[in-house]
């Protein structure tokens, strides 16, 4: 009968090369197929925000005498700028403008400081108060976007921050991006794996490489460009946006596994 200390060493020798066999035996996960694939959706967009400022100035007055605000004068320029803010709501509605489309800001006050008329320093520098409030229109149709253009210089806006066109429906466009990214993708483990001679199998890994962001596209525009005649025409453009994915498939053996 051997010692008892040779069988104590014979068995430890065969537990620990029972995991080593097993490990090396393993098969590996890395096999597959990877892909990168990117995609990029090109929409015309169906709606328009347009953004425009109206104000009225106080008389300028010298700085040094510019020690508050005439409340006589402030008062009357607000009157004039809330009159001519209403008359814009009121034109917009009867065009067909829905109220809920159209917001008109707060007013905001500040100094607007004039350079001294005479290049000698002579004359002092004045001040005045500029009275302002922004109003923005919403439109769900781009058919009216002449029409309300028309309205806001009529009333002689001030100032026409720019349209900004986008997509009543982001989340869609959105979805469709994402699903060309994944076709294209799929289109180009097939090609690959036919000049390879071998089969596709299940998807083991999928990534979102780049999330479908929607863009909206701000034109901007000035006031003197939006009163000019001649049929002016407003071309929103189309809307990009990209989408992408990494899509990894196992390799399918012999036996379609």
């Amino acid at each position: 009968m051997p010692p008892l200390s040779w069988l104590r060493i014979t068995a430890a020798v065969a537990l620990i090369g029972t995991p080593l066999a097993a490990h090396a035996q393993a098969p590996t996960h890395d096999d597959g197929l990877s892909v990168e694939a990117r995609a990029t959706l090109h929409v015309a967009p169906d709606t328009a925000t347009l953004n425009a400022r109206l104000w009225e100035r106080t008389p300028a007055v010298s700085r040094s005498a510019a020690q508050s605000t005439d409340p006589e004068a402030l008062a009357e320029a607000r009157q004039r700028l809330e009159a001519r803010i209403a008359e814009v709501i009121r034109t917009l509605e009867v065009k067909g403008v829905s109220s809920r489309a159209i917001q008109a800001g707060s007013l905001s006050v500040h100094p607007d400081y004039l350079p001294a008329a005479s290049r000698d320093g002579d004359a002092e520098p004045r001040v005045r108060t500029q009275l302002e409030r922004p109003i923005t229109i919403h439109l769900d149709t781009l058919s009216r976007l002449p029409i309300v253009l028309d309205i806001l210089t009529g009333a002689g806006v001030d100032a026409l921050d720019g349209v900004t066109y986008d997509l009543a429906d982001r989340d869609a466009a959105a979805d469709q991006a994402l699903e060309r990214a994944i076709d294209k993708a799929r289109h180009k483990a097939q090609l690959m794996a036919q000049r390879l001679g071998i089969s596709l199998g299940p998807v083991v890994r999928v990534a979102e490489t780049t999330a479908p962001d929607v863009q909206p596209r701000t034109l901007a525009m000035r006031a003197e460009a939006a009163q000019a005649k001649g049929g002016s025409e407003y071309r929103a453009g189309e809307i990009e946006i990209d989408a992408g994915v990494a899509v990894t498939w196992a390799i399918a053996g012999p036996d379609g596994e």
